[in-house]
């Protein structure tokens, strides 16, 4: 089962060293080829892949002009996909524990799936990275998605992107580069729809290092936002109820600047911040460390970023089709 395996870059000098060691053994003993695409990074990361290239055969690197991990693994596979039957996606922002790559390879052995899938868990290194991990592992900051949360195994609709058939991955086009964010999500209808099963390990998982600052995790999330409406918009999907639940959130919270006219107009924000309080106690009471309490706060601004994100887009789709009837 030979195995390509992708990793987009864009200044990970920090984290780079670490996921390469964790494929060397991997790829020095099997079949496989890593690649690192490179959206043009400013710091060391391109030095770091090129100096350990020298002693590493089994390591490439190719720069990526469009800059987004969709291209980025797109790229990858158009320039070394006909040599190889499997892709494994790895995000350089990650740790992934020992026999993490035979672990999929042998889930896609065992159930036949043309997509191995994992569940992520966060951890966090700077005191507010702590605080944004214990968020995203609650159930109230990450929605309870299914890969965000422990499972023994399943078969879902999306899952974070770890191996995929090569055959299955070009069948239905690979990711649509135009896509930013949730490209994964926005490929696993598109691989539904042609009749692909995905699967979700309980076998293994990887740890996800959050955003360092609240402004990057708000625009990180504002971004998700975006991307999950331009998915809908795209295959004129419905969205879930849970989605529904939280792009409320923004336009309902709006309604407090008219607080000045009634003071029932502030009801939203006052329910909004009871909401992130009640959130906090029950975070701290799940994961039992102080960051806990502060998580309801760091969960409410991420559903909130994905909200503004998700009605940023969808607002300006009238004026998208009207530009394309014009044109």
């Amino acid at each position: 089962m030979s195995a390509l395996i992708a990793i987009p870059t864009l200044n990970e000098e920090r984290h780079i060293d670490a996921v390469l060691d964790s494929v060397a053994a991997f790829a020095s003993a099997r079949e496989a080829l890593v690649v690192v695409v490179d959206g043009g990074s400013g710091d060391r990361t391109t030095e770091i892949v090129r100096d350990r290239m020298q002693a590493a055969p089994w390591l490439r690197l190719l720069d990526n002009p469009a800059r987004l991990q969709s291209a980025a693994v797109n790229l990858a596979v158009a320039e070394y996909g006909d040599l190889y039957d499997w892709l494994i996606r790895l995000d350089a922002h990650s740790a992934y524990p020992e026999g993490y790559l035979e672990t999929l390879l042998g889930e896609a052995a065992a159930t036949g799936a043309d997509s191995v899938v994992v569940s992520m868990h966060a951890v966090g290194q700077s005191p507010l990275q702590k605080v944004v991990a214990a968020a995203q592992n609650s159930r109230f900051g990450n929605g309870a998605s299914a890969h965000r949360n422990a499972t023994e195994g399943a078969w879902v609709d999306h899952g974070h992107h770890a191996l995929m058939r090569i055959a299955a991955f070009r069948a239905v086009g690979g990711y649509d580069p135009e896509f930013s964010h949730n490209e994964d999500a926005e490929l696993d209808y598109r691989l539904g729809l042609a009749g692909y099963r995905i699967w979700l390990t309980g076998r293994t998982q990887l740890d996800y290092f959050p955003r360092s600052t609240l402004r990057a995790l708000f625009r990180q999330y504002f971004n998700f936002g975006r991307g999950r409406s331009r998915n809908l918009a795209k295959h004129r999907a419905v969205p879930a109820k849970r989605q529904l639940i939280v792009a409320a959130l923004a336009p309902v919270l709006l309604l407090s600047l008219l607080a000045p006219l009634h003071p029932l107009f502030a009801l939203p924000v006052a329910g909004w911040l009871l909401a992130c309080m009640a959130a906090g106690l029950l975070i701290l009471r799940e994961c039992r460390a102080p960051e806990g309490l502060l998580a309801g706060w760091v969960a409410g601004l991420m559903h909130l970023a994905w909200s503004a994100g998700y009605w940023s887009h969808a607002l300006t789709l009238p004026r998208i089709h009207a530009a394309r009837r014009r044109s």
